[in-house]
C-alpha cells in the first residue's frame, strides 16, 4: 500500500468515526441561504458551504429551492435527469431526483425555465414538504439554497429554518435588499435566527463596515441584532471555479475564498454539535402556509 492510499483510508476512517460519535437527533438541522436580490453569490456560498460541512463528516443535503433560475447544478457540473419540477408534478419521488454531489454531499436539484415555487398550487407545495421530510432520517444538515427576493415562499422557509444566512455584497442596492429580507423575516416570525454574510468584499474593513451598516439599521428600526455570519473577500479563483463548474473549495483549497468558507463551516459545525434543532423544520414550514 502506498502512502496516498494509507492517508486516504485514514481520512475515510476518521470521517466514519466522527459520524459514529456525533449525537443523533430525530430531526435534521436546517440552514436557509437567502438574499434580497440576485447576483450576490448566494448559490455559490450554499454549494461551497455544503462541501465544507461534508468534509467534516457531516451528512449534508443541499436543496436548490430556486424553481425558476436554479444554477447550483451548474456550479457543480451536474446534469440531473430529474428535478423538483418532477417531484411537484408527482411523477418522481425524492429518492429518484436526488443526485450525488461533489465532496460527498447529496443534492436535490431545482429547475430552470419554470414558473417558480411561488406559482405552485397549495397541493403541490404540501407534497413538496411531505417528500422533503424524508431527509430527516438520512441527513444531519439540510442546506436550502432559496430563490432571491422576499416572496412568501422564500420568507417562510427562512422563518422555519434553524438558521438563516442573508447574503449581501457591499453595493448599496444589495444592502437595501438585504435589510428588506431581514425585515420581512423578523416582522413575520420572532424566533428566526438571522445572520449576515458579506460576499465579494475588497477588504476585511469593507466587510465589517458593510455588516455594521445593515445590523445598525436593523437594531435601530427593528430592535433586532443581526448576527455576524462572516465574509468572503473578492477572489479571482471564485470566478475561475465558476467557469470550470466546480466548487472553489475543491478546485482552489488554498485560496482566500476557501479559507473564509472553511472558517464559516467550522463555526457552524461547532454550533450544530452543541445545540439541538428546534424540532421538525418541515412541520414548522408547513404551518406557515396554512
Amino acid at each position: 500500500m502506498n502512502t496516498s492510499q494509507a492517508e486516504g483510508e485514514f481520512v475515510d476512517q476518521a470521517t466514519k468515526l466522527r459520524r459514529l460519535m456525533r449525537p443523533r437527533h430525530p430531526f435534521a438541522r436546517t440552514i436557509a441561504i437567502v438574499s434580497g436580490k440576485g447576483g450576490v453569490g448566494k448559490s455559490n456560498i450554499a454549494v461551497n458551504l455544503s462541501v465544507c460541512l461534508a468534509e467534516k463528516g457531516i451528512r449534508v443535503t443541499l436543496v436548490d429551492l430556486d424553481m425558476g433560475l436554479a444554477n447550483a447544478d451548474v456550479l457543480m457540473n451536474l446534469q440531473p435527469r430529474y428535478t423538483l419540477a418532477h417531484l411537484l408534478a408527482g411523477v418522481r419521488t425524492l429518492e429518484e431526483i436526488c443526485a450525488a454531489g461533489p465532496g460527498g454531499i447529496r443534492f436535490v436539484p431545482g429547475s430552470s425555465g419554470t414558473h417558480g415555487l411561488a406559482n405552485v398550487s397549495e397541493f403541490e407545495r404540501q407534497n413538496l414538504i411531505t417528500q422533503l421530510r424524508k431527509l430527516d432520517d438520512s441527513t444531519d444538515i439540510i442546506v436550502f439554497d432559496c430563490g432571491a427576493g422576499i416572496s412568501r415562499n422564500v420568507v417562510s422557509f427562512a422563518q422555519a429554518a434553524d438558521r438563516t444566512i442573508v447574503v449581501t455584497t457591499p453595493e448599496p442596492p444589495a444592502l437595501t435588499d438585504a435589510y428588506a429580507m431581514v425585515k420581512a423575516v423578523r416582522q413575520s416570525h420572532d424566533r428566526a435566527s438571522l445572520s449576515l454574510f458579506v460576499n465579494m468584499a475588497n477588504t476585511r474593513a469593507e466587510a465589517e463596515a458593510t455588516f455594521h451598516r445593515v445590523s445598525g439599521v436593523a437594531r435601530r428600526f427593528l430592535n433586532y441584532s443581526v448576527a455576524d455570519g462572516g465574509y468572503m473577500l473578492h477572489d479571482t479563483t471564485v470566478e475561475l471555479a465558476v467557469r470550470e463548474r466546480r466548487p472553489f473549495v475543491i478546485g482552489y483549497p488554498g485560496s482566500n475564498a476557501s479559507a473564509c468558507i472553511a472558517a464559516m463551516a467550522s463555526a457552524m459545525a461547532r454550533t450544530c454539535n452543541g445545540s439541538k434543532p428546534r424540532g421538525s423544520f418541515f412541520r414548522r414550514v408547513a404551518g406557515l402556509f396554512v
